[in-house]
């Protein structure tokens, strides 16, 4: 038990990324007092990859989104390549270092308090509130707060769900490096295109997940996942950049993070603690995607931790996971096992991209990523989907 604290807040949230930023918007919105705190410096490896679904949602302004993608280049093991367009849209790319910094003000705009430090351990008040022990930016002595709820958006690598959920199961992870490059003047000679994502199919380069060439307007992220120890993500990355031509660009930053690959069964303690974004494993499996999950598992928490302080109930806290699970569970399903039977080895892989080639499955696969649902409308095209998948599973489709 903690016998002091220097101050008190209603909610605490540990970490200024996308999930824990928006949720300490959610919570100033409603009234409470709300500290929000984050490390110095921090930037996540990420591709940047928004959809329209998340910049419509969260009213992201233009100025955010510092490129615009109108199509993917998917390159298989035997170096084929497939274009899927974006028929009259874009997926928005956005740099996490400002725009974690814009949501992180918007919440201070909201009457969120923005404070640099570093979590240290999770207390108890003799009345039983948690106690946030953390290390201020500027290194002086431990501080503690004593809050009502405490939200945990520290990442894959959680300490507050360390330290809240000790219970919770391990989570499966996809390791990630991304170089933060010069993006090099287009010319007709190179396979670069700033306006168009480059994912890399190949077991040489991942041998169990991708790599990936997406470019942020002035900069470009080059950069390879894989969960398998041992494997050089570095060295990846390097044959990524002479693979696609860049490995003469000049490199601004280097950076890496897990990534985690499936949801928690639970994030919250019951009690008065929740986590939410990687904290929570809401990272898409197959895609990486994790932006829009991170934000929406925000909104949902901080709604949670206002209806908990309002009514004491600690049963609002279970609330997130069940909502996001409903909406996005299935997606979340599929996508892992699309992973599992598809990324395993260079021949699976190859027909993968083959498979990619068919306007249905561009078309769907699109629709269900700009707008964050899957698409019901169109049965026979999702049949036919299916029986494609089936035959090139077990090696039936006819090649092309």
């Amino acid at each position: 038990m903690t016998q002091h604290w220097d101050e008190h807040f209603d909610a605490v949230v540990v970490g200024g990324g996308p999930a824990g930023a928006t949720a300490a918007t959610e919570l100033a919105r409603d009234g409470w007092s709300v500290l929000l705190l984050d490390k110095a410096g921090r930037i996540k490896p990420c591709g940047g990859a928004v959809p329209p679904r998340l910049i419509r949602d969260y009213a992201i302004p233009d100025e955010l989104i510092v490129a615009r993608a109108t199509s993917a280049r998917m390159i298989s093991p035997s170096e084929q390549e497939v274009i899927m367009p974006i028929d009259g849209g874009y997926v928005g790319m956005v740099d996490r270092g400002e725009f974690d910094e814009w949501l992180r003000n918007r919440a201070a705009s909201e009457g969120a308090e923005r404070r640099t430090g570093t979590f240290m351990a999770l207390e108890r008040s003799p009345s039983g509130h948690p106690v946030v022990v953390y290390k201020p930016g500027d290194k002086g002595r431990p501080r503690r707060v004593r809050a009502g709820a405490v939200i945990g958006a520290d990442g894959a690598n959680s300490q507050v769900r360390r330290e809240a959920l000790a219970d919770a199961p391990r989570i499966p992870y996809v390791f990630a490096y991304h170089e933060i490059i010069r993006s090099p003047a287009t010319a007709k000679a190179s396979p670069f295109a700033g306006d168009r994502c480059e994912i890399y199919y190949q077991g040489r380069l991942s041998p169990d997940f991708y790599a990936w060439v997406f470019p942020h307007g002035d900069t470009t992220s080059v950069g390879v996942g894989s969960a398998i120890k041992g494997f050089s993500l570095r060295d990846a990355t390097a044959r990524t950049r002479e693979t696609s031509g860049l490995a003469g660009a000049e490199t601004i930053r280097c950076e890496g993070a897990p990534i985690p690959m499936k949801p928690l069964k639970r994030w919250d303690n019951r009690r008065d603690t929740l986590v939410v974004g990687d904290a929570a494993g809401v990272v898409a499996p197959a895609s990486g995607e994790g932006i829009y999950y991170a934000m929406l598992s925000g909104e949902l928490g901080g709604r949670a931790a206002s209806e908990f302080l309002a009514t004491g109930d600690a049963r609002a806290l279970a609330a997130p996971r069940k909502a996001f699970m409903k909406k996005h569970g299935r997606v979340f399903m599929i996508l892992g096992l699309l992973q599992y039977f598809w990324y395993c080895n260079d021949k699976r892989r190859e027909s993968f991209v083959k498979m990619c080639r068919d306007e249905d499955v561009q078309r769907l696969t699109w629709q269900a990523y700009m707008n964050k649902e899957l698409v019901r409308r169109d049965p026979l095209a999702h049949l036919k989907v299916l029986s494609k998948d089936i035959a090139h599973l077990v090696g039936m489709a006819s090649p092309r």
